[in-house]
């Protein structure tokens, strides 16, 4: 009688309880992780729809990531801008503080405030989010402006906005500071004004008198002149004669002199003379008078305006207009283009023909992009920084006689140019960056629908059932178990327990 071997069979329970002991693992696994498989080879027919959904789901990760870059680059952007509002609001309260006091500290204060402010406005320009300069248009390397220092007191040889200040106030006022007209007698009984040939100081606008008989005549010529004859005036008190005077920032100002029988007359007035050659001689001494307190304070005002303007609506490849001859410039008689090297340039970022929002953009969605770019020099901005910086750079003194007719006359034309309409604003500019905000969050809105989509979708593909996975656990198991202990009891097996 022959005893078969048994090591084949037992070699093949072994197989199987390795097997076994592989399903229990991978069971372990999907009960652990939820998934269906490690590999995409595991889902058989499904991996190439598997491979779709998660390069999907990695896209619309992506999209989110840049949403939340650029939500928090707009929220910076919008703190900037919504303090640049109450740096306009600040400026404004300080001016008419200053105008309520009825000597030049009032103004000093205004300037004081309007220094600070302008501290603050440049900080906010070159505001960063990371290594990113938010008001800088396409150059976000670099700083969006100058620093206070240099755009108020130049740096080196390149001049600053006080220097130019300084230069076209020399240029308007001229050296009897006149505003560079030339005031004088017209034969015996009249009085004519005449424009310098210069750009520069006031210009005639008209000439009117309320005096019975006298003649006036004007502007004409080139230079333009403009008289008034007394010969057959009859002058009664109270009586006015009326120049009107254009100025260098586009304003115009109505000098009025009033006829009186007192001598010495008021401010603004003059004595009426017993001959019409006296009355002549008396109307130029308080034209002339009148002439100089209108420069002191209006014509100061609308040089300093001019000449901020000139340096604020430059940049580095159109650099802004100078005074031009050598200093002093009471005789100059037109501008000259300044240079970078000269000349310093506030807007250090990038300039563009093209909308400024157009600087800065996002792919948020396959098919959407948004915009959400700034200039530091965009109309809106460059106002503000150009008239809180012209505030700041003219000083009035307290002891100045002109200096509360100065401030009021600056005063009014910066708060003026502070709320003109028509024009861009900060709002607006928030206004632009609120509609990429709403764009950016329905786009997210979207995203989380359609990755809660695709993600139960690839839930039913690779997911598993806990309840379905743990009865498999047990029941396979229950199957090691019991072939462990057949195993165990072959491996005991001898002939002579077979025989027996």
């Amino acid at each position: 009688m022959s005893i078969s071997s048994i090591g084949a069979q037992s070699a093949l329970i072994m197989q199987q309880l390795t097997q076994m002991r592989a399903q229990f693992d991978d069971l372990q696994r999907q009960l652990g992780t939820g998934q269906k498989s490690a590999t995409y080879a595991g889902l058989g027919i499904n991996r190439g729809v598997t491979v779709s959904l998660n390069a999907q789901l990695s896209a619309i990760g992506g999209y989110d990531n840049t949403i939340d870059n650029v939500m928090a680059r707009i929220n910076l952007m919008n703190t900037a801008l919504g303090n640049m509002i109450d740096i306009t609001s600040t400026v404004k309260s300080a001016m008419v503080q200053a105008n309520g006091v009825s000597n030049g500290s009032g103004a000093m204060v205004a300037q004081q405030t309007a220094q600070s402010s302008l501290d603050q406005l440049l900080a906010l320009l070159n505001a960063q989010a990371g290594d990113r300069y938010l008001f800088s248009g396409r150059a976000t390397d670099k700083p969006a402006v100058e620093t206070l220092d240099h755009i108020l007191n130049g740096d080196g040889t390149q001049a600053g906005l006080k220097q130019l200040i300084a230069e076209r106030n020399q240029a308007d006022m001229g050296s009897d500071g006149l505003g560079r007209l030339n005031i004088g007698a017209l034969g015996a009984n009249g009085v004519q004004v005449a424009e310098q040939a210069t750009s520069f100081g006031f210009k005639l606008g008209s000439i009117t008198s309320t005096i019975t008989g006298a003649t006036v005549s004007g502007p004409t010529g080139a230079p333009a002149s403009m008289s008034i004859d007394f010969s057959s005036a009859t002058p009664n008190p109270g009586d006015t004669v009326t120049l009107r005077l254009n100025l260098p920032d586009g304003t115009s100002e109505n000098l009025t002199l009033t006829a009186t029988t007192d001598s010495p007359p008021g401010a603004n007035q003059f004595t009426i003379g017993g001959t019409p050659g006296q009355t002549a001689t008396n109307f130029q001494t308080a034209l002339t008078t009148a002439i100089g307190k209108l420069g002191a304070s209006s014509l100061t005002a609308a040089s300093a305006i001019a000449a901020s303007s000139d340096f604020f609506n430059a940049d580095a490849n159109n650099p802004p207009q100078r005074v031009g001859g050598s200093p002093p410039f009471y005789a100059a008689t037109g501008t000259v283009p300044g240079t970078t090297s000269n000349t310093v340039i506030w807007y250090t970022g990038e300039t563009g023909t093209d909308p400024a929002r157009s600087t800065a953009t996002a792919k948020i969605d396959p098919s959407l992009s948004v915009s959400y770019g700034a200039r530091g020099n965009e109309d809106a901005i460059r106002n503000l920084v150009q008239n809180v910086a012209t505030l700041a750079a003219v000083t009035i003194s307290p002891t100045d006689p002109n200096g509360v007719a100065l401030s009021s006359a600056l005063d009014q034309r910066l708060t003026n140019n502070l709320g003109q309409p028509g024009t861009q604003t900060i709002a607006d500019i928030e206004t632009d960056l609120a509609s990429a905000q709403t764009s950016l969050q329905a786009a997210k809105d979207r995203h989380q629908q359609a990755s809660s989509t695709l993600s139960d979708f690839l839930q039913q593909i690779n997911g598993v059932s806990n309840e379905d996975v743990g009865a498999q656990l047990l029941t396979l198991q229950t199957r090691m178990q019991a072939s462990m202990q057949v195993t165990s009891m072959l491996t005991q097996l001898s002939l002579v327990n077979f025989i027996k």
